[in-house]
C-alpha cells in the first residue's frame, strides 16, 4: 500500500481477515467486501428500508438491555448511533447493491459496523461495541432482514401511501359531486351505451380507490408480525426467548403501530408470503388507477377528433413539432406507474417462491420493488389527485349533443314496443343522424309528452322500468 494509499484507507479485520476500507467509512471489512462482490445495478436499498433497520437494531439493544444481556453504556452507545440510521444521517455509508447475497447479510452486517463505529465516535475513540456480539446479539440476518421488510412496508403504508389514496378518493367524491348533474353517454365496449350521469362515473372511480384501501388495510395484521426472534433458522439459537415478543413491543412503542411476535418463526423466515399478499393489494390498486387514468384520457381525448368531454389542466407543451399540441401528461405518468407496480408484484411473486427449508434466499429484491410500488403509488395518487382530478373542466355543450341524438336511448321503449321495433328506430334514428325521440315519434302511437318523459336521459340515469304508453 503505498502512502496515497494509506491516506485513502484504512485495514479492517473480520472472520475472512484483513480488508481495505476508505478511511472515512463508517462501514467495516464485511460491508466492504460486498462493496467490492456485487458491481451489479447501482441500485441501493430505499431510505424506508434503512430507517428500519436502525429502528430494529435500536429495539434489539434496548430489549437485550432489559434483559440484562447488554450494558446499560452499550445500549445507550447503540440505541444512539441506530436512531442516527433510523434518522437519515448515515443513508451514505449503505453502498451495497440490492442483488447481493440472498438473505441480506451483508447489508445487516453493513448496518451492524457503521452502528459500532458511530458507536466508538460518540464514545470518544476505542472499540466499546462490537458489531456481531453487541449490535446483532440475538439476532440473525436471517430475521432482521424479513423483520425489516415488514417494519419498513408498514411505516411507509401507513404513513404515505394510505393517506394518499384517501387524498385522491376524497377528490373524485368532491368532484363526482359537483358533476352528478351532468349526463352523459354511456359506453360499453367502447360502443354507445345508456346514458350516465358524470357523477355516477367518477364515484365508481372513488368506490375504486376505497376498496383497494381497505384491501391493502386488511393485510396490516400479518405485516405487523415480525421475524424478530427466531435467528438463524426459526429455533431461536442464541436469543434470549423473550427476545422476540419484547422487541416487537418496543418497535411499536416506536412506531405507534401494533407490530407483534410472529405466529411461526419458520413460515416467518422460510417465506415472503405476506409481502406477496401486500404486493397483490397493490397491484390490484395500480390495476384500479389504470382504469381511471385511461377513462381521464378517454374523456379528455380531441379536441376535434375525440370525445372531448372533459378538459384536462393544460400542464406543458404536448409536442416538439405541432405548436398548441397539449397532452394527457398526468395520467399517462399514472398509467406507467401502475405498469411498473404490476412488474414488481411478477418479481415479488417469482422471489417469494425462492423460499428453500428455512430461508428465503431472495429478501434483498422483495424489499426493493415492495417499497418502491409503495412509494410510487403513493406520490401517482396525490399527483393525479391534485394535477388532473382537481381541476379537469367539463365540455356540457359536446356531451349533451351527443346524449340527444344517442339511438340506444331507445332500450328504455322495449317494455312498451318490444326489442325488434326498438331496433329499428334505432338503425334508422343512426342512419339518418336524428334525435331518437323524433323518430320514435313517427314509428310509434306513443304521445311526444310520453316519449319526452320516456326517454328523458337524466331520468334513465336513476334506474327503474318506465311504464305508460301502447305499441305503435
Amino acid at each position: 500500500m503505498t502512502v496515497s494509499d494509506e491516506m485513502r484507507y484504512r485495514i479492517e479485520r473480520d472472520s475472512m481477515g484483513e480488508m481495505q476500507v476508505p478511511a472515512d467509512a463508517l462501514y467495516g471489512a464485511s460491508t466492504a467486501r460486498a462493496v467490492e462482490n456485487f458491481p451489479i445495478s447501482g441500485l441501493r436499498f430505499p431510505r424506508a428500508f434503512i430507517r428500519a433497520l436502525g429502528l430494529i437494531k435500536l429495539a434489539a439493544a434496548r430489549t437485550n438491555a432489559e434483559l440484562g444481556l447488554l450494558s446499560e453504556e452499550k445500549a445507550r452507545l447503540i440505541a444512539e448511533a441506530a436512531q442516527e440510521v433510523a434518522d437519515g444521517r448515515w443513508d451514505g455509508e449503505f453502498p451495497l447493491d440490492i442483488f447481493q447475497t440472498g438473505s441480506g447479510t451483508s447489508t445487516n452486517m453493513n448496518a451492524n459496523e457503521v452502528i459500532a463505529t458511530r458507536a466508538a465516535q460518540i464514545a470518544g475513540g476505542g472499540r466499546p461495541v462490537h458489531p456481531n456480539d453487541d449490535v446483532n446479539m440475538g439476532q440473525s440476518s436471517n430475521d432482521v432482514i424479513p423483520s425489516a421488510i415488514h417494519v419498513s412496508a408498514y411505516l411507509e403504508i401507513a404513513e404515505q401511501l394510505l393517506p394518499a389514496m384517501a387524498h385522491l378518493q376524497e377528490m373524485l367524491e368532491r368532484r363526482a359531486a359537483e358533476t352528478d348533474d351532468v349526463v352523459k353517454m354511456g359506453r360499453t365496449h367502447l360502443m354507445d351505451a345508456m346514458p350516465v350521469r358524470l357523477g355516477q362515473e367518477i364515484g365508481g372511480w372513488a368506490a375504486q380507490v376505497r376498496l383497494a384501501r381497505e384491501r391493502i388495510e386488511a393485510t396490516l395484521p400479518r405485516l405487523a408480525q415480525l421475524a424478530l426472534g427466531g435467528t438463524a433458522v426459526g429455533t431461536g439459537i442464541n436469543a434470549h426467548p423473550e427476545f422476540g415478543s419484547r422487541v416487537a413491543a418496543v418497535l411499536a412503542e416506536l412506531t405507534g403501530l401494533p407490530f407483534r411476535e410472529a405466529d411461526n418463526h419458520f413460515a416467518a423466515q422460510a417465506t415472503q408470503n405476506t409481502a406477496t399478499e401486500v404486493s397483490g393489494q397493490l397491484k390490484t390498486y395500480a390495476v384500479a388507477l389504470m382504469k381511471i387514468a385511461n377513462d381521464l384520457r378517454w374523456m379528455n381525448s380531441g379536441p376535434q377528433g375525440g370525445l372531448a368531454e372533459i378538459a384536462l389542466p393544460a400542464l406543458q407543451p404536448g409536442s416538439s413539432i405541432m405548436p398548441g399540441k397539449v397532452n394527457p401528461v398526468i395520467p399517462e405518468a399514472v398509467m406507467m406507474v401502475c405498469a411498473q407496480v404490476i412488474g414488481n408484484d411478477v418479481t415479488i411473486t417469482v422471489s417469494d417462491q425462492a423460499g428453500n427449508f428455512e430461508l428465503n434466499v431472495m429478501l434483498p429484491v422483495i424489499a426493493y420493488n415492495l417499497l418502491q410500488s409503495i412509494q410510487i403509488l403513493a406520490s401517482a395518487s396525490r399527483v393525479l389527485a391534485d394535477r388532473a382530478v382537481a381541476g379537469f373542466t367539463v365540455n356540457r355543450e359536446a356531451i349533451d349533443d351527443v346524449v340527444e341524438k344517442n339511438p340506444i336511448l331507445v332500450t328504455a321503449l322495449n317494455p312498451i314496443i318490444g326489442y325488434d321495433r326498438a331496433a329499428q328506430i334505432a338503425k334508422r334514428a343512426y342512419a339518418e343522424n336524428r334525435r331518437i325521440k323524433d323518430v320514435a315519434a313517427e314509428m310509434t302511437d306513443l304521445s311526444p309528452e310520453e316519449i319526452d318523459r320516456l326517454l328523458d336521459p337524466a331520468e334513465l340515469t336513476r334506474g327503474g322500468i318506465k311504464g305508460g304508453g301502447s305499441a305503435g
